[in-house]
């Protein structure tokens, strides 16, 4: 990133933040549709190679780079103007060039959230390391909350690298101090994995996946432990009054599962960026 850009044309410089966002955001948003298949179908040869069972025919090479982007209805290749980040979704109104099948709107959603993240990152901490990283961490929670709500699954292949990294970024103590990162990482994993255990044993099911707890984690190693109280309240707040709405319009049964991961990603992202104004108001507020 052009951090020096922004001393002499910091017009130009936004601008280069947001075109950033959108090329990163284009990328998520294939990220999200392809990461689930990818690892369904590399889960699939691992349970039949476990059951000594024959292996499927082979398929189609399919990773994050190949096949080349298509429309997912008629596998009709994409043209260079229809793959520009926003406005291809706008120059083809939302639907196919070919079969006029319409286009998910996540697409354009996630483009649209990542841009904005690339230029609050950079406006809130600054055209510096703090703020590359900062949007970084951003375009992985906005990835790791959609693939959530869509199949409920929060991939290691995300959260495990951002876990480290943070404890890496902590090192030079950019948002908390290493001591605090450390604690705050195994903290989260192990108090969610208690509360995981305890509902089990309570009512004799799981409440949660394994992979809220490496996010909770996640957010302990960037944020530190002071702030996990914050992230675990606004996810669960926010949580239960989404998942109650549902519950009394009708749209959601008791029992249907639904995730937790976009909540907390929500929570980690909020406590990023204004955790410590939030709590020191909270504080100040309850001590009169």
């Amino acid at each position: 990133m052009n951090f020096t850009l922004f001393a002499s044309e910091p017009v130009a410089g936004y601008l280069f933040v947001a075109a950033i966002g959108a090329v990163v955001g284009s990328f998520l948003s294939m990220l999200v549709y392809r990461l689930p298949i990818i690892l369904k179908r590399q889960w699939e040869r691992d349970c039949r190679e476990a059951l000594a069972l024959p292996a499927t025919e082979a398929a189609e090479t399919f990773n994050i780079a190949w096949p080349a982007s298509h429309c997912p209805q008629c596998r009709a290749p994409l043209k260079i103007r229809d793959n520009i980040p926003l406005f291809g979704y706008l120059l083809l109104r939302g639907r196919c060039r070919h079969c006029q099948a319409p286009i998910p709107r996540q697409y354009i959603l996630i483009e649209a959230l990542t841009t904005v993240a690339a230029l609050v990152s950079i406006a809130h901490f600054g055209p510096d390391l703090r703020g590359a990283l900062a949007f970084l961490l951003t375009a992985a929670l906005i990835a790791l909350a959609f693939i959530d709500m869509r199949e409920q699954i929060l991939p290691d292949a995300i959260t495990l690298p951002f876990l480290w990294l943070g404890l890496l970024v902590n090192r030079a103590g950019l948002y908390a101090s290493l001591d605090s990162a450390v604690v705050g990482a195994a903290g989260a994993y192990l108090f969610l994995w208690l509360v995981f255990h305890v509902f089990r044993l309570i009512t004799g099911k799981e409440g949660m996946g394994h992979g809220d707890f490496k996010l909770f984690a996640l957010g302990g190693a960037w944020l530190g432990w002071p702030l996990l109280p914050l992230v675990l309240l606004f996810a669960s707040l926010t949580g239960a009054l989404y998942g109650g709405t549902l519950i009394i319009t009708g749209r959601q049964a008791r029992t249907t599962p639904m995730p937790f991961g976009p909540f907390l990603c929500a929570a980690i992202w909020l406590a990023l960026f204004y955790g410590w104004p939030l709590t020191t108001f909270y504080l100040r507020s309850a001590h009169g």
